[in-house]
């Protein structure tokens, strides 16, 4: 199996349910491979855009910039996300879409996709669920920056991460790479730089995790997550 074929099927066979002539449809799928550097944008705001994008390695953020120049991610995506899915029917960006570290993206036509959705319903449902549970990831963003504090919204952060990672086969969901920096982190966090320092220092003094550059280890599961109020439902 190709690297395109084993990120889009693995990733909608974990959300629904396809049969074998569903996965040899989006095995059929054609694919451009692109490689993209850390910090260069995939998509720019305002653009209009004919594909949609499937990541196969590394990880990505969306975000939108202030007029001042403040920049807030408003997502990040593992392997196996499609973080531009809702290009289907909304093709003008309203927000910038980047690689966070060093990517290896797939871009398929949206006409393909149309195609396939419409021959294949039970594909047109999954890729109609990987949409909702995308929103249903924002709203937990939304009432972790609203309600939660520092400490809280960074234990969920490091929850939530675990928990994709693990389902698409990226660590045990106690210890995973997460390659983002603190400057990174305060913007989806929205927290100073300073502050997630602190935070993180908090997180082991507590023994709850210990981050080793870019690899992270959770120490106390049950704590990090009682301290989060993380509840791994909204993932789906």
């Amino acid at each position: 199996m190709n690297p395109v074929e084993d990120a889009l099927v693995k990733r909608l066979d974990l959300i629904a349910e396809l049969d074998d002539e569903d996965r040899k449809a989006l095995k059929a799928l054609p694919a451009t491979l692109r490689s993209v550097e850390a910090g260069s944008d995939i998509v720019e705001e305002g653009q209009r855009i004919r594909d949609c994008c499937l990541l196969l390695s590394g990880f990505t953020h969306r975000y939108r910039t202030l007029i001042e120049g403040k920049r807030q991610i408003i997502a990040f995506h593992v392997p196996g996300d499609i973080p531009d899915l809702h290009s289907l029917h909304i093709n003008v960006m309203d927000h910038s879409f980047a690689a966070t570290v060093n990517c290896e993206l797939a871009f398929i036509p949206h006409e393909a996709i149309w195609q396939l959705c419409q021959e294949r319903p039970a594909v047109a449902a999954a890729l109609w669920r990987e949409t909702l549970i995308d929103g249903s990831i924002f709203r937990e963003w939304i009432v972790g920056l609203g309600r939660r504090t520092g400490l809280q919204r960074t234990a969920h952060l490091l929850c939530e991460m675990a928990m994709r990672l693990r389902a698409m086969g990226h660590g045990d969901g106690l210890r995973y790479h997460l390659p983002l920096t603190q400057n990174v982190l305060a913007d989806a966090l929205g927290l100073t730089v300073v502050t997630v320092n602190r935070v993180l220092q908090e997180l082991r003094q507590a023994d709850y995790v210990v981050r080793d550059r870019s690899r992270m280890t959770i120490h106390n599961w049950p704590a990090l997550a009682r301290l989060a109020e993380f509840d791994g439902g909204y993932l789906h």
